[in-house]
């Protein structure tokens, strides 16, 4: 469960961690009155559930009053990446000394945490982590010791960040632990004119399996601000909207993210992640396929299972059948392997769909597939 930035700063604050003043509307007229009281100029931010909204003109600074009636006038109702701006949070504009950028993400591969800091945050950091990796500190965290003042220096020291965001990270740690989270995320943490440390905007998505003892979120934080995950949630799919232009169906949690890093290996973006799972019956397959081909960004998908429980065959008498039912847009790689895989290749040999292709290994269908969405 993804929590909208007004209410990951609302945990900050709870927790010790300094923010700008802000306040949250759905009204035009309302944002006028707010920016009044935050004394006249304000950052007029967009509140939906995904990042780049700077670039794509969720982000801008208000001169007075009633330029922010007007700004908040223009974000609310855009569309960012696909999510709907219901709500926009005016915030007391910062004078900026340095933006750096810090997170702690569950690393479910090797069952512990990731610290992730660097001293260079704001919008560019995904192209620093790309194209200067070594700018990015990643410091393993084990849950059992947590991070303790040491540990924290120890962040700060190889992140390169000030003495005084040793304190930032522990208090960062608590709300990760506290409140069932499994991302925390502050980009960017920045050091003001005057030296304060302070949060200019954060991301927290909490753990599913907590969200009983996370009521108080209510449904705003529960709901899916995004078309496509809302249909997939109704559709009972285990789906994530992405950036980017290949679609992905594996069976497994682990599968479906070394999907993601091969495709992303040969120069194309996943657009999704969806994992069916033990079953693959026609249904889900079809329910699967109607969600990402709903996708605009979506230019080719890519099947990938390793049959184990289920057999690959059922696997592919499921393909066949949704695209019974499914029209298929977009090209459709598909890899079958393990329990059956002959037996499921020869099925969808024999469906002879044109948009359908094959491959016999992971490399060689994420590579097809990358090419196709690349060529499109």
């Amino acid at each position: 469960m993804d929590l909208f930035e007004h209410q990951a700063r609302e945990l900050f604050e709870e927790y010790g961690i300094l923010v700008p003043r802000g306040e949250v509307t759905d009204s035009p007229k309302e944002a006028r009155e707010m920016a009044r009281r935050l004394g006249g100029r304000v950052v007029v931010k967009a509140q939906v559930k995904t990042g780049g909204r700077g670039k794509a003109g969720g982000v801008k600074l208000a001169a007075d009053p009633a330029a922010t009636e007007l700004t908040a006038r223009q974000i609310l109702g855009m569309d960012i990446k696909g999510h709907t701006v219901g709500k926009v949070m005016l915030a007391q504009p910062v004078d900026i000394d340095r933006e750096f950028y810090v997170s702690y993400v569950l690393d479910r591969a090797a069952g512990r945490f990731l610290a992730i800091a660097s001293a260079e945050g704001g919008m560019e950091i995904e192209e620093v982590a790309a194209t200067r990796p070594e700018a990015v500190a990643r410091i393993p965290v084990d849950p059992a010791e947590g991070v303790t003042a040491a540990k924290a220096a120890h962040i700060a020291e190889a992140a390169g960040l000030p003495p005084q965001a040793v304190d930032i990270l522990v208090r960062l740690w608590e709300v990760l632990v506290r409140e069932d989270a499994v991302l925390v995320e502050v980009n960017p943490l920045v050091r003001t004119a005057r030296g304060q440390i302070l949060a200019l905007d954060g991301k927290v998505t909490l753990d599913d399996n907590a969200r009983f003892r996370q009521a108080r979120w209510g449904e705003e934080g529960a709901a899916h601000d995004d078309s496509l995950e809302a249909a997939a949630a109704a559709k009972g799919l285990n789906y994530v909207k992405l950036d980017g232009e290949v679609g992905i169906i594996g069976n497994g949690a682990g599968l479906v993210m070394s999907t993601l890093d091969v495709v992303a290996g040969c120069g194309a973006r996943p657009a999704n992640f969806l994992d069916i799972g033990g079953g693959a019956s026609a249904q889900i397959m079809a329910d699967g396929l109607s969600v990402i081909l709903s996708d605009p960004a979506v230019k080719s998908v890519f099947v990938n299972v390793f049959g184990g429980i289920t057999a690959c065959d059922a696997v592919a008498d499921g393909i066949v059948q949704a695209l019974a039912t499914v029209q298929l847009t977009k090209p459709l790689v598909v890899r079958l392997d393990g329990n059956n895989a002959a037996r499921g290749r020869a099925i969808l040999d024999g469906r002879a769909h044109p948009l359908v292709q094959q491959a016999t290994t992971m490399d060689g269908a994420a590579r097809r597939a990358a090419d196709l969405a690349n060529a499109a």
